[in-house]
């Protein structure tokens, strides 16, 4: 009886073992990629960004890598990661291009930043423009300014923390044409509120629909245009956003964006 009962034990042991090694195993991998040859208020955006996405992967759970090298950007690499983060830049190369496609078409995780979605006549690519909602740039105001924000969606996970509306810290604000919400697939969650048009003193956002934040829902993805400048992690309701943002991408499951 005594030995049944040490064999039991060790079994229950070694299941133990092996369910915390699984455990282990499977934190969701977050790589973010950044370039350090763009405009320096890109740049200081992104060292932000480093610091604030490395202290939340201990507090929620997460395993957190960044890049400079945008060839890291293939599909071996892409195998074992859960969300990507584009924070102050985008590919430039066909083989990275086709890498993120194939990622995004099997249920990976997109969370980009202010000039990653930056796409005009001579961006050349069809797919990432249908996959942003369609919208290619348009104007932007100058210098960057705080800005009224409002929430289109309250229900939505990414949103629950913020009230209904807020002011955002200085970021230099795009529209884009047309707006992603003509597109049928793009949910807006947060727009630039009416209220501050004019909006800029050297260039002027002066009316339109200009939404600041939104998924398309074929995909894992979620947009913010915030990212220009020291400014963007000086608010607590927005870091909340920027947290919740990337925690809705990690929970989601693959599955979810196939055959879409």
């Amino acid at each position: 009886m005594i030995k049944a009962y040490i064999r039991i034990f060790l079994v229950a042991a070694l299941v133990g073992i092996c369910g915390v090694g699984s455990a282990q195993q499977e934190r969701s991998r977050v790589l973010a990629f950044y370039s350090t040859n763009v405009e320096a208020d890109h740049v200081a955006f992104a060292k932000q960004a480093l610091t604030f996405f490395a202290e939340k992967a201990g507090h929620d759970g997460f395993d957190f890598e960044s890049t400079t090298n945008w060839d890291d950007l293939n599909v071996e690499r892409l195998k074992r990661v859960k969300v990507v983060l584009w924070l102050n830049d985008s590919p430039h190369s066909e083989p990275q291009r086709e890498a993120f496609e194939a990622y995004m078409n099997r249920g990976g995780g997109w969370l980009g930043f202010h000039v990653a979605a930056y796409n005009d006549a001579d961006t050349h690519w069809p797919w990432f423009l249908e996959f942003l909602g369609g919208g290619v740039f348009y104007g932007n105001n100058w210098p960057p300014l705080p800005a009224i924000l409002t929430v289109d969606d309250k229900a939505s996970p990414i949103t629950k923390s913020l009230p209904s509306q807020f002011t955002s810290p200085a970021n230099e604000w795009y529209s884009w044409r047309p707006s992603p919400r003509a597109n049928r697939n793009i949910k807006v969650l947060l727009t630039l509120d009416k209220s501050n048009f004019p909006l800029g003193f050297k260039d002027i956002l002066v009316d339109g629909d200009i939404p600041v934040v939104w998924t398309n829902t074929k995909f894992n993805m979620i947009y913010i245009n915030m990212g220009h400048g020291d400014k963007i992690f000086t608010d607590e309701r927005q870091d909340r956003l920027f947290e919740d943002a990337l925690i809705w991408l990690i929970g989601n499951k693959p599955s979810q964006f196939l055959n879409r």
